[in-house]
């Protein structure tokens, strides 16, 4: 796994720029070196023979020309790199290295056999070469000069320099090769990476929509093998699982609807009940199931179908609490400015609904209240009830679940509204928590609801 440093990029297709734009250019650095190094050897060597061999011709020329017509010969074969002059056999020799004498060596072994006898000499220097005059782009501490000297006739000798401009340094070239390579190769991973990461960023998409409780948009099966086949297995997936809750849903309606014919029958029936005492106990019992029927039904359209649109979230919220102090139940409403929120508005008002009516049951009034909070808003529904115990809170939000262990529904309620209300949380991409109120008496029920983007504040 690749790490995650400071400025490293999040993004696959440039993560993938950046990797291979490395890559080449190290790899160009490397190559770059071994035959720089390589050319450097063999190139010098070439070089080194050349200037040896023009220097032994020049000296054979010399032997066989009148003395006065030696300087003219020298001065006419000069050029930009090379410089000659006769002058008489010099007595006070600089010592050699043993690069130099090996040089040296080379050199008198080209001669023929019959020059003049003398010493012949090669030194090695490092900018301006004395008695010679450079042009302003070679004048360079690091220009190198090979000065040969070689014996003409007894009393005089040819002295032949050599001026090797310094070139750019092999880095520079390096560096603009690499540039260069990482330009088409940036270019290359770019068109891969696109092709690659749109498929990933539409299941992304994708799937951040499912979670949200959206209906699961086909995922385009494109890209690489691998990317198509995982876009095909998400595509399977979001059928599968559409299908599933789809049947799930169609289920609990149909068992809710169907109920509610014996339902309405025993009603009747009970009306030919002459026993009072055993009347009411029936009476009670069918208002019992008559009521979890209808949670049934509520939980079965609980999420999915609906279609988001946009509203006033602080307008919704006043109109529950609006409703339920109308018939006559104890609910405070802080206000809030307007709240605009894409949503499915019947599910998010049902959630609503049912923590305050918990708040009103158990704590004996609400308080509601909306905040702006980081990438949405949040409903506060508090009370002043005993609350839940903290090993409980998450329990409560199975269906079914009922802390009230008398099981009657006038106390303990059918067990399924904090179900639906996570699930319409959920859906929405939100959250619902429960914690204890900053006091320590009551409950505070918090439903996080996000924004989209495009409505988020800054």
């Amino acid at each position: 796994m690749i790490p995650r440093f400071r400025f490293w990029p999040r993004t696959l297709g440039a993560q993938l720029i950046v990797v291979i734009s490395l890559a080449i250019f190290l790899s160009n650095g490397a190559v770059a070196l071994w035959f720089e190094l390589g050319a450097e050897r063999l190139n010098e060597a070439d070089l080194v023979q050349r200037m040896l061999e023009r220097t032994r011709d020049l000296s054979s020329l010399m032997t066989s020309i009148p003395p006065k017509a030696r300087m003219a010969a020298a001065t006419a074969m000069e050029g930009r790199f090379w410089r000659y002059r006769v002058q008489p056999t010099a007595h006070d020799r600089a010592p050699m290295t043993s690069r130099e004498a090996k040089l040296a060596a080379r050199l008198e072994t080209l001669l023929p056999p019959r020059h003049a006898q003398g010493p012949v000499e090669v030194h090695i220097h490092y900018g301006k070469p004395p008695g010679v005059e450079l042009p302003p782009d070679m004048q360079r501490p690091d220009t190198m000069s090979l000065i040969m000297t070689v014996p003409i006739v007894r009393g005089s000798e040819l002295v032949a320099t050599y001026i090797r401009p310094p070139g750019p340094p092999w880095p520079t070239e390096m560096i603009l090769a690499a540039l260069l390579s990482v330009l088409i190769t940036s270019v290359a991973g770019a068109y891969i990476a696109r092709n690659m990461a749109r498929p990933l960023t539409k299941l992304a998409e994708a799937a951040a929509a499912t979670a949200r409780g959206e209906p699961a948009p086909r995922v385009p099966e494109v890209g690489p093998d691998d990317v198509r086949r995982a876009a095909e297995a998400f595509n399977t997936m979001t059928d599968q699982v559409t299908r599933t809750l789809e049947s799930q849903r169609h289920l609990l309606s149909a068992v809710g609807h169907d109920l509610r014919t014996p339902i309405t029958a025993m009603r009747i029936n009970i009306e030919f009940v002459s026993d009072p005492e055993l009347q009411e106990r029936l009476q009670k019992n069918l208002e019992e199931l008559q009521v979890l029927t209808e949670a049934v039904l509520s939980a079965a359209r609980g999420t999915g179908g609906e279609p988001s649109r946009q509203i006033d979230l602080s307008a919704l919220v006043e109109s529950i609490c609006a409703d339920l102090d109308d018939l006559g139940e104890p609910v405070d409403w802080a206000g809030h400015a307007a709240a605009p929120l894409s949503c499915r508005a019947g599910e998010v008002r049902r959630a609503i609904r049912n923590l305050v009516e918990n708040a009103v049951a158990y704590g004996g009034k609400a308080e509601v209240s909306l905040h702006d909070v980081p990438g949405g808003y949040e409903v506060r529904v508090e009370d002043r009830g005993p609350g839940i115990p903290p090993e409980e809170r998450q329990r409560v939000f199975e269906p079914f679940v009922r802390l009230e262990i008398s099981r009657n529904l006038e106390t303990g309620g059918t067990g399924l509204g904090l179900t639906l209300v996570k699930a319409i949380a959920e859906g929405h991409g939100g959250r619902i928590m429960l914690e204890d109120r900053d006091e320590g008496h009551g409950l505070r029920a918090r439903l996080f609801l996000p924004r989209p983007p495009a409505n988020a504040h800054s």
